[in-house]
């Protein structure tokens, strides 16, 4: 599990699928090893897409930690003429992202590797189950470099599990600038949204 995060994963390939399902969604979706929770769509992702408000309906949006797409196929089903950026450092899930969202026919989800959204791209939605196990450190730095991105009125979304510090994420946010509130809690995951600074 800990390997997700890596750019190009070692593991060897084991293709497989999962199924989401929501109310107003439904979609099959590759997956692969190497990857963030291929077996199933993980919990805190559910919870995310069934909790947050519906994205700007246009303009540019980001799912950051795509992995397989969940997040970012779901943005692009309920806002289809937002521009969805799915970016990860994991080349095989940008590469899976991208072909799932080709078999979903959402041509408007652009799945790149991080270093390659450009420069002047601004957010006015940020969606994501980040990637808390790279460590605090890192972490702080990916949420820092996304999150300037956002626009005036723009908001993330992030899901957090209880265990795993979204109470101390959301003090950390705060202090940084970021105006922080817990949402939604539910199963020991917390949604936290976080305004533009």
């Amino acid at each position: 599990m800990a390997h997700y995060f890596e750019e190009r994963p070692e593991s060897a390939s084991r293709p497989g699928s999962v199924t989401l399902v929501l109310p107003d969604l439904h979609l099959r979706l590759e997956t692969d090893s190497g990857v963030f929770s291929p077996e199933r769509v993980d919990q805190g992702t559910r919870i995310l897409l069934e909790s947050v408000p519906p994205p700007p309906p246009e303009g540019d949006l980001l799912d950051l930690g795509c992995g397989y797409g969940p997040i970012a196929l779901t943005m692009a089903s309920r806002a289809p003429a937002a521009t969805v950026w799915a970016v990860d450092v994991n080349r095989r899930s940008v590469d899976l992202c991208a072909a799932n969202a080709r078999t979903a026919g959402l041509d408007k989800v652009r799945s790149v590797h991080a270093d390659e959204v450009p420069e002047e791209v601004r957010f006015s939605a940020i969606w994501s189950n980040p990637a808390i196990r790279i460590g605090k450190t890192a972490l702080h730095e990916m949420l820092t470099r996304w999150l300037s991105r956002l626009t005036p009125d723009g908001a993330a979304h992030l899901v957090v599990q209880k265990h795993l510090g979204s109470d101390s994420l959301q003090r950390w946010l705060n202090e940084q600038g970021w105006p922080t509130t817990r949402t939604a809690s539910r199963s020991s995951y917390r949604i936290l949204r976080v305004g533009a600074r």
